[in-house]
């Protein structure tokens, strides 16, 4: 179960970028512009929300059945000395679960903007802070492609 886990959370993770991206890139795009918000400017929202919400419950149960994590847990005070072990029992689903907080409060706010540029520069705002955390605390030492 673990390895199946592993490669989709791995697979999942570039979707959620592909689609942050794009809504990022499209937000800035209509928010400098001046165009008119459309749906499918809700869409490209709503879908980087909707992955990073899978991809984060995905990672919760990879939490909890990861051998790198139970160690951490069944060791904390001397984990913290690895920096791969404290990465993933602290920081990787800390940072991960701000990011996400950070961007549903953001395509909250921008679903119930009054105006189409508010929605432009509020999704654009914290989605761009949700991927500057995702960036931080993407574990770069380890494979960026794994597979089933």
């Amino acid at each position: 179960m673990y390895a199946t886990l592993l490669a989709v959370h791995s697979f999942v993770r570039w979707l959620v970028l592909l689609s942050l991206l794009y809504a990022i890139v499209g937000s800035y795009h209509g928010w400098f512009s001046g165009r008119r918000y459309v749906a499918s400017d809700a869409i490209a929202r709503v879908a980087a929300t909707t992955l990073s919400h899978t991809q984060l419950l995905i990672g919760f149960t990879l939490y909890f059945v990861s051998p790198i994590t139970q160690y951490f847990l069944k060791n904390t005070s001397e984990a913290m000395g690895n920096g791969q072990i404290s990465f993933f029992g602290v920081y990787h689903i800390t940072l991960m679960l701000v990011s996400v907080v950070v961007m549903t409060i953001g395509s909250s706010l921008s679903k119930r903007a009054d105006t189409d540029l508010k929605k432009f520069k509020l999704t654009a705002i914290y989605f761009t802070v949700g991927l500057v955390l995702i960036a931080c605390a993407i574990p770069w030492f380890r494979p960026l492609f794994r597979s089933f």
